[in-house]
């Protein structure tokens, strides 16, 4: 599990375009080299058709939201994105000592690939940019994981909060950003069994599970704590929490006990609107 860090207030920095572009070079091809040279880590890349016996943790996200300000050709389009994406993971079997790495198995979205232009949160907005709203494949991807026995071994969140809680079902900061390939969503099955993942484009839901070829003994809730809104001494509001999980026995035929109560992580973003804004404005 993760661990707790100190939190310093610190204004957003303004970099350069020449520094972005830079470092972006930078962290890709480090990324590379770790994919190529880095032989401790074992990554998954077995596939198969048929369906390991149980569902171990299942969720849904809607496919459309009604976002202001936002065009819904974006969103069919992120549609697009989504089911090219989900080809090449759904089925994937994670063996013992194998980690996901999902930029590994989804590879760069270019056009030629069939990948068209989504909506790209970046800098505390958003833009259009090819294969953008993967997010969403790796946001159901994450919230799943962290019902199960499987180690989330890299994660990013956002470095700003967009848009205000309308509708939210899921705790602040509960997804993982992504982009290729440095931020990168990876999970570790530290677990004596074999994990499948199964995620599609449903009509108006991504669908995504995560079965097992045995039951799992544990169940898990996914919740929020140490939730805070401040403003900061450069003028500007950011929002923190704490992300935590209770851990139950879930053997069959007795009472679901409590056993442990875990920390996940914890969040610090830049709100990019007014703390007291509801939801449907």
């Amino acid at each position: 599990m993760a661990q707790r860090s100190v939190y310093r207030s610190q204004r957003p920095v303004r970099r350069s375009g020449l520094r972005l572009w830079l470092g972006k070079i930078y962290f890709t091809w480090r990324r590379y080299f770790t994919w190529l040279f880095n032989h401790s880590i074992k990554y998954a890349m077995t596939s198969q058709a048929g369906r390991l016996e149980h569902t171990v943790a299942v969720h849904k996200t809607p496919l459309y939201r009604p976002l202001r300000n936002v065009d819904m050709w974006l969103q069919e389009n992120k549609v697009n994105n989504l089911k090219l994406a989900s080809a090449k993971l759904d089925g994937l079997i994670l063996k013992p000592g194998e980690t996901f790495s999902f930029w590994r198995l989804v590879g760069k979205p270019t056009k030629a690939k069939g990948y068209l232009e989504g909506m790209v949160l970046t800098k505390g907005t958003f833009v259009a940019g090819v294969g953008g709203g993967l997010c969403q494949l790796s946001n159901l991807i994450y919230w799943m994981t962290l019902h199960t026995p499987l180690t989330v071994t890299e994660r990013w969140r956002h470095t700003h909060d967009v848009f205000p809680d309308a509708n939210r079902t899921q705790p602040f900061g509960s997804g993982a950003t992504v982009v290729y390939n440095y931020v990168d969503l990876q999970i570790k099955n530290e677990t004596g069994q074999d994990y499948q993942l199964s995620v599609r484009v449903g009509g108006t839901e991504l669908e995504g599970e995560w079965r097992c070829a045995q039951s799992c003994p544990y169940k898990y809730k996914v919740y929020e704590s140490e939730h805070l809104i401040t403003q900061e001494w450069w003028g500007g509001y950011m929002r923190h929490n704490v992300i935590r999980r209770k851990v139950f026995d879930s053997e069959q035929g007795q009472p679901a006990d409590e056993f442990a109560d875990e920390f996940i992580t914890e969040n610090h973003a830049i709100m990019m609107y007014e703390p007291m804004l509801t939801g449907n404005q």
